[in-house]
């Protein structure tokens, strides 16, 4: 399928350059991966009047650890998260995530920064950046900005970044505390498949717990009312399941295409069970391997 709207277009090689072109076209797109945008404009689902392609600024490809954070540039990609020898030792579960994404090609084009960008509700990376508390970077005119990834996604496909910003990255905290986690994902069949529903868990050693959904409601939601009931207590049968009958009260699923909601809502008290299973079992030194599906 062609491109059939007419657009001008830019590759800046800083970032004030492409904030400058961002700021005098203000129906620009950013152009990183394309694997969201390309398929937009083929389907005139996006018409810019200007596409500012941002893959020629070395300044987004970094990714790096220092201070107990990992800092992930706006060019990095998913593949590139799955193989790196910091995220498989330090942030296991941002591997395991990764991996989920999409297909091998989709995973060596897409970006993290894209993927909370196009914020649609089924993307893999929300969940996953809100059980690590992470920040998102961003750069305009009026300078930069640091925001939580909990203000960071307003709707389904909105976002707090402005027209004339650019995100730079996003900060991931590495836990002090000794923890473990676990990423569960459903979707119709392997491959470039959306998730029907996702859910990301942590368990801490001091019996702490983060519980965060994706693709049930228009944002990523973090589970408060369970990680308030599994806080301080060690998980067991009979604590699971007061959790599973709290899950109605935090997520909104939806009838879609791709799975009812009512399907929605059973899978994820299964998936819910299963991951937090296996975070604890992680953290005790034993359960799945990371990277092994659940489902």
């Amino acid at each position: 399928m062609p491109i059939l709207n007419d657009f001008e277009y830019f590759k800046p090689t800083y970032v004030d350059e492409a904030i400058n072109r961002l700021s005098t076209h203000k129906n620009a797109a950013i152009l990183a991966g394309g694997t969201d945008l390309v398929v937009n404009l083929k389907q005139e689902i996006a018409t810019p009047d200007a596409v500012v392609d941002i893959k020629g600024i070395d300044e987004l490809k970094k990714m790096k650890f220092e201070n107990n954070r990992l800092f992930i540039g706006s060019l990095i990609t998913f593949a590139e998260l799955v193989e790196s020898d910091v995220v498989k030792e330090k942030f296991p579960l941002i591997m395991e995530t990764c991996k989920t994404v999409g297909s091998v090609g989709i995973r060596n084009r897409a970006t993290m920064v894209g993927n909370i960008c196009s914020a649609v509700p089924s993307m893999d990376s929300g969940p996953l950046l809100c059980v690590y508390d992470a920040d998102v970077f961003v750069k305009g005119w009026d300078g930069e900005r640091e925001i939580p990834v909990s203000n960071w996604f307003l709707g389904a496909k909105e976002t707090a970044l402005k027209d004339d910003e650019l995100v730079t990255g996003i900060s991931i905290p590495l836990p002090e505390k000794k923890h473990a986690g676990c990423y569960v994902r459903l979707g119709r069949y392997a491959g470039e498949d959306l998730a029907q529903v996702s859910v990301a868990l942590m368990a801490f050693s001091d019996n702490t717990y983060r519980v965060a959904f994706g693709a049930v409601a228009p944002v990523p939601i973090r589970a408060k009312k369970i990680e308030a009931l599994l806080n301080g207590k060690r998980i067991n049968g009979n604590l699971i399941e007061k959790a599973t009958q709290i899950i109605p009260d935090e997520i909104t699923p939806i009838t879609d295409i791709r799975a009812s909601k009512e399907y929605r809502m059973l899978m994820a008290k299964v998936m819910f069970e299963r991951g937090i299973k296996a975070a604890v079992d992680r953290l005790n030194g034993s359960g799945p391997a990371y990277g092994t599906s659940l489902i």
